[in-house]
């Protein structure tokens, strides 16, 4: 059996950055992007993790065209706006010219009239855009902070080059990388320029987009699937079920442990380094419940290093992202 902390642990967003449960929340999921979800039960969902001690959610102006922003701006009036470490980001859904300095500008009066609030605490700019210079989108960004629309700044799926000339314009304090069991290609260069450079890394998709808390036995458990897999190669059936297989492996491990894969690998994520929170999204009440028990596990290093050889770099079937989708700069 695993010990337990009492509470969910601190962790803080980069050096310059607030302190935050070391466990966030992704919020795009409320947006109907990996199945319907019903607005009531998500703003249940919303007051629950607050209640439950997470401080950190994160949303972007592309989730349900604003309604994500326009969800949390509701579920969170009444003082619970005060209680969190509230993030959006500008720049996604793969159109050049969002990056531009005057797109930037317009997005964030837009997003915090839908949230509701007078700030964000940080202004990320969601993908680089190829047709802007990325100090031309910085220095918009660090405008923003100036007008106090945002407390802090940051970038999302990066190489090392591109932040370390972001960085140079102002300080980026968080950069929000695909970061997991599964994908773990940023260790190898990004990670190590971010924390030469005091730069926090956001963990989106950090149970591989469901697959490895375990609850994907087949391709029937996957909803939407035909969308997933035109989007995220990991998917497509032969890769599917080749990455289904090893998280088998992962499964009975945690049974042996008495805990869920799910648990696992969050917490294999939480031992990487203070510098690393994890946003895992859910629609479901229990599974949030899950994930903040999987915050309180504490594994031993022997554990970690086991796992991080059961699923090594480069080890899944698939590209995280079909060409042309996702923005990003390793597959």
């Amino acid at each position: 059996m695993l010990s337990r902390r009492d509470e969910i642990p601190r962790h803080r967003l980069g050096e310059r950055g607030p302190s935050v449960s070391a466990l966030g929340y992704g919020a795009m999921g409320l947006s109907g992007v990996y199945g319907q979800a019903d607005d009531a039960e998500s703003k249940r969902l919303i007051h629950h993790l607050v209640e439950s001690g997470i401080t950190h959610i994160d949303t972007a102006d592309v989730y349900g065209r604003g309604h994500n922003e326009t969800l949390l701006g509701e579920a969170l009036s009444g003082g619970l706006r005060e209680q969190v470490v509230l993030a959006t980001k500008t720049g996604g859904g793969g159109v050049e010219g969002l990056g531009r300095p005057e797109c930037i500008r317009e997005a964030i009066d837009s997003s915090l009239k839908r949230l509701r609030t007078d700030h964000v605490d940080v202004f990320y700019l969601h993908r680089v855009d190829p047709s802007t210079p990325i100090e031309d989108s910085v220095g918009a960004l660090a405008e923003v902070v100036e007008q106090g629309k945002a407390r802090h700044i940051g970038l999302s799926e990066v190489d090392s080059e591109t932040l370390r000339r972001a960085h140079a314009v102002h300080p980026i304090t968080v950069t929000q990388e695909e970061y997991s069991l599964f994908a773990r290609d940023l260790e190898a260069d990004l990670l190590p320029t971010a924390r030469e450079l005091g730069v926090g890394v956001v963990a989106y998709s950090p149970l591989g987009r469901g697959v490895l808390s375990g609850a994907i036995r087949s391709a029937s458990d996957v909803e939407n699937l035909q969308e997933r897999q035109s989007r995220y190669p990991r998917f497509e059936a032969d890769a599917l079920e080749q990455n289904i297989a090893r998280v088998d492996r992962l499964r009975q491990r945690a049974e042996q442990l008495g805990t869920s894969a799910g648990a696992l690998a969050l917490a294999w994520l939480l031992a990487q380094g203070e510098d690393i929170v994890p946003i895992p999204g859910t629609r479901r009440v229990s599974n949030l419940d899950s994930n903040i028990e999987a915050a309180r596990l504490e594994l031993p290093a022997e554990l970690v290093a086991e796992l991080s050889e059961m699923f090594p770099p480069g080890s899944m079937a698939g590209d995280r992202y079909a060409p042309g989708v996702g923005g990003s700069v390793r597959r």
